[in-house]
């Protein structure tokens, strides 16, 4: 309800007043004060959106209640009521930002009619800022989805040319020179307490948080200059383990990644903070990748490569004749060198564990791959080696197998209906129970496209129809279909059609007529 606050310092003139306005607007809330002091006193308590000030008053005039009201609260609108039809008066008032003026005595028409523009203004702007309000509410909800998004595709390997930048442009993380990348291992069935971690995050500076993989979270985590990487990265993971304290607190683990300088190396940073979480049974729940004990510098070089994007695209297209290739070659090579057994074994074991990782991130239920004893021999190794393998393996086919076509088809359907929506690799993946990585994988193998692409797609050809209609405005469009920044909006556009809105809708338009 709008609130009208009347000052003057006649009774009988702010009866009157009152009496006029709540006749013409009886939606309006009134209150009254008899002097410049009580006005500003009223003004705390009743938070009045239009205050009718007489400019003539004992002690505290009109005028100056007004500078001073105005100067903490600038959103309130003034009426002057004077009899003083003076250029001088008129001059300070308009300066002060005073919306318009009454002279005593005015006609009830003339009165009503000034409110009543004001009102309307007020309004106005009421609807203007609950409007902007709704909106910027929308695109804090839209940028949590692109978070979670962009480490999607940073980490995982599904990356759009036509968003990342803009994305990461949007997400307006301060500038830096390094980051690195914190493997949070959640218990089963404490998945809610993502948001409290998120607030933990956030209180420990930039980063962004990805999508919950079933017990895995992983945050990038951009460098504070004032903090040593070791400190801060301490400082954040002891942060979130304060959560653990009373939710299952030995099943609570994070491996910290390496440092690395821009987001083209985080992959890497990404798979050392899962090399750092192999043993969670460690009494501290945190550990650096640069702290895993290493008995003998041997096998980094042939090791890089197992991290590599290509092997993981080995795993994620289920060829598993080349991943147990690689995985022969390796021991092979370390035989060669004549490394010893105990080294050759751990070091094998991290590749064993990236190829589970990278399952996991498909949604696929696998063995966690550990040795069952301690191989005495090269020999053993690789049978073990073999043996590990031909269960992940029967885990990927056993999953695969269980994806239809039909599954495909109800996930184009659903992004065609609900483009115009925040649809995130999460929503599709809570709407068909597959997780994330896999449904953006199969997207890939299945159409030739990445989901977000094919999201993009729908969204621009349903632009494309409403931008034929002239009455629609390019930010009226950019809300119906699913963006909620125009500047946004137009990159994207220029981006898959090569012209901008404006420029694509003034060539159909004169085309047509």
């Amino acid at each position: 309800m709008l609130k009208l606050l009347i000052v003057d310092d006649e009774q009988i003139e702010r009866e009157g007043m009152q009496a006029i306005l709540q006749k013409g607007y009886p939606d309006i809330m009134i209150e009254q004060a008899n002097n410049g002091k009580m006005a500003i006193e009223m003004t705390d308590i009743f938070k009045p959106d239009l205050i009718l000030m007489d400019i003539k008053m004992p002690g505290i005039t009109g005028l100056e209640a007004v500078e001073r009201i105005s100067t903490k609260y600038s959103s309130i609108k003034f009426i002057m009521v004077t009899a003083y039809d003076t250029f001088e008066y008129l001059r300070t008032a308009i300066k002060l930002g005073v919306k318009d003026y009454l002279l005593k005595p005015s006609k009830v028409s003339d009165i009503l009619l000034t409110v009543g523009k004001v009102i309307k203004q007020i309004e106005e702007e009421k609807k203007l800022l609950e409007t902007s309000r709704q909106q910027q509410e929308a695109l804090q909800k839209a940028l949590a989805l692109v978070e979670t998004d962009v480490v999607t595709q940073l980490l995982f390997d599904h990356v759009h040319e036509v968003h990342v930048d803009m994305l990461v442009e949007m997400l307006d993380i301060s500038s830096t020179n390094e980051m690195f990348v914190m493997s949070v291992l959640i218990p089963r069935g404490q998945e809610n307490l993502y948001s409290v971690i998120k607030e933990k995050t956030r209180q420990g500076g930039d980063a962004w948080l990805g999508a919950l993989y079933g017990n895995q979270l992983p945050i990038i985590v951009f460098r504070d200059p004032d903090k040593s990487f070791r400190l801060q990265a301490l400082s954040l993971a002891r942060d979130i383990l304060s959560i653990s304290k009373s939710n299952q607190a030995e099943e609570w683990f994070i491996g910290v990644g390496s440092l690395c300088s821009s987001l083209d190396q985080i992959r890497q940073s990404y798979y050392d903070s899962l090399i750092a979480t192999i043993d969670i049974t460690l009494p501290v729940k945190y550990r650096f990748y640069s702290d895993v004990p290493v008995l003998e510098d041997m096998g980094n070089e042939q090791l890089s490569r197992f991290r590599e994007k290509e092997f993981s695209d080995v795993i994620r297209l289920g060829n598993w004749e080349q991943v147990h290739t690689n995985v022969v070659d390796l021991i092979q090579r370390f035989e060669k060198e004549g490394a010893g057994i105990i080294q050759s074994q751990q070091r094998l074991l991290e590749v064993l564990w990236i190829i589970s990782r990278v399952m996991s991130e498909m949604g696929i239920e696998t063995i966690t791959p550990l040795y069952s004893f301690q191989a005495q021999d090269y020999r053993q190794l690789r049978v073990e080696a073999a043996h590990l393998l031909e269960k992940m393996k029967q885990a990927y086919i056993e999953h695969y197998n269980q994806f239809e076509v039909n599954t495909m088809k109800h996930i184009k359907q659903f992004i065609y209906e609900h483009s115009h929506e925040d649809i995130s690799l999460d929503t599709l993946s809570s709407r068909v129970g597959l997780s994330p990585i896999y449904i953006s994988k199969m997207f890939k193998e299945k159409l030739g496209i990445n989901y977000i692409d094919f999201l993009t797609e729908c969204r621009i050809e349903k632009a494309k129809a409403l931008l034929c209609n002239p009455e629609k405005s390019i930010k009226e469009i950019t809300f119906e279909v699913g963006y909620h920044d125009p500047n946004y909006f137009s990159k994207v556009f220029r981006k898959v059609c090569n012209v901008s809105p404006k420029e694509f809708r003034k060539e159909l338009l004169g085309s047509n007529s």
